[in-house]
């Protein structure tokens, strides 16, 4: 090696070690919270006063949790049924149009914002999941994707509908269905990943 190359190799296994400190930089920044201090606040006071007083109401007061919910910013019309058991994360994120219900043991992670619109089912163990992580990073920060639900949807038992979908009008995803792209109304969904199985008909 003459003396001109010189440079360029110790530039070169500089390079690598530069790029490791970055990584672990960006990994370390892991653990700072994505919230601001008012954020933290109110998922403190939903997380050990609201939900808790939420559960623990009696199982057919659907318009106390719903006047619960909207004193915590989420938008909840008229004859929404939603069970006790439903676990809820940042209700002010989460919408909710008339005569929708919410079945046991639901989760609705509202990381990002949940719209589900009228005339909506969503049966037991479903799991709507409003955020994720960018994995191409090495910090790996919070995504916040809104779902959307349009009118007349049905989400069977267990289903999962993952971060930025939205379910057509008068879809049905089948009982532990997995949704992660958006679907097109009108047709039943079955499988992970959900796919078309047959046109629904709606029967006057």
């Amino acid at each position: 090696m003459n003396e001109q190359d010189a440079p360029v190799a110790e530039a070169q296994a500089q390079a690598p070690a530069a790029s490791d400190t970055a990584r672990d930089d960006a990994r370390e920044m892991r653990a700072s919270s994505p919230y601001t201090f008012w954020e933290k606040v109110k998922r403190i006071i939903w997380n050990y006063f609201g939900q808790l007083v939420f559960r623990l109401s009696f199982h057919d007061w659907y318009g106390f949790r719903n006047t619960l919910l909207r004193l915590f910013g989420a938008k909840i019309g008229k004859s929404v049924r939603i069970r006790p058991s439903v676990s809820i994360e940042q209700p002010w994120n989460l919408e909710i149009g008339n005569n929708s219900s919410v079945g046991d043991r639901v989760i609705l992670y509202c990381l990002g914002r949940i719209t589900i619109r009228d005339n909506c089912s969503i049966s037991q163990f479903a799991h709507l999941c409003a955020g994720t992580h960018d994995h191409t990073r090495p910090d790996m920060p919070l995504v916040k994707l809104p779902i959307v639900l349009e009118d007349d949807v049905w989400l069977a038992a267990d289903v999962f509908i993952g971060p930025g979908v939205c379910i057509g009008k008068e879809a049905v995803v089948g009982a532990r269905s997995s949704v992660y792209k958006d679907v097109e109304g009108g047709f039943v969904y079955c499988g992970n990943p959900a796919k078309a199985m047959k046109k629904r008909i709606i029967k006057s």
